[in-house]
């Protein structure tokens, strides 16, 4: 009896102290405090910067620079076929440019409804005409008036021979007064038509040139 009550004796105190050098690491080992058991005020990336964060553009491959169009650069003129028109441009014309603009808008909607193609919608320079009067009483004249005639230009592109008959007598019947309706070929000279001309800028190059 005695010899069981001494090894229950000597383990008791072999655990005893395992526990106590176990409590001395513990209090001699300094305490990590977690990130998120930190305090909302503490910054624990205060020295890591944040410069480039949200970047991805540099992770792309390099492309190849787009070089620059010519704005003026001059379309191809398509040829007529059996079944369709080439290139045409219907122009509209007037003294008055609310109804020239509003009736361009009307053909640019119409062809939109009726599935033909617009190539292009633009406007020409406009032209200035003098109207000279001559008096009753001696040679000399004095101006009148000044018209300006403003013009719109909508161009299309292989327009279906059996829907141009149609699509001309649409524009005919809600043409209004005063606005003139022309349907023709587009040739390089309606191209150049477009820009205004400026004789003195042409001359400086030609000296340049020369």
């Amino acid at each position: 009896m005695n010899t069981v009550f001494r090894k229950l004796q000597v383990s008791v105190t072999q655990h005893a102290f395992v526990l106590n050098q176990a409590l001395t690491l513990c209090r001699a080992t300094p305490s990590v405090q977690h990130p998120v058991w930190a305090s909302v005020n503490e910054r624990q990336y205060k020295s890591m910067p944040t410069h480039g964060i949200g970047r991805w553009r540099h992770l792309l491959p390099r492309e190849a620079p787009k070089k620059k169009k010519d704005r003026h650069q001059m379309k191809e003129i398509l040829a007529e076929t059996d079944t369709a028109y080439g290139t045409l441009n219907v122009k509209v014309s007037g003294y008055d440019m609310t109804l020239v603009e509003h009736y361009s808008q009307y053909i640019h909607n119409l062809c939109n409804r009726l599935g033909i193609k617009v190539a292009e919608s633009y406007a020409l320079p406009t032209k200035t005409t003098e109207v000279m009067l001559l008096q009753e009483q001696g040679t000399k004249m004095f101006v009148d008036a000044v018209l300006k005639t403003h013009s719109r230009v909508v161009q299309l592109s292989s327009l279906n021979a059996t829907a141009c008959p149609v699509f001309i007598d649409v524009l005919l019947k809600n043409q209004p007064e005063g606005v003139q309706l022309s349907v023709q070929e587009h040739t390089e000279a309606d191209f150049h038509a477009r820009f205004k001309g400026r004789p003195e800028l042409e001359g400086l190059m030609a000296q340049m040139g020369n």
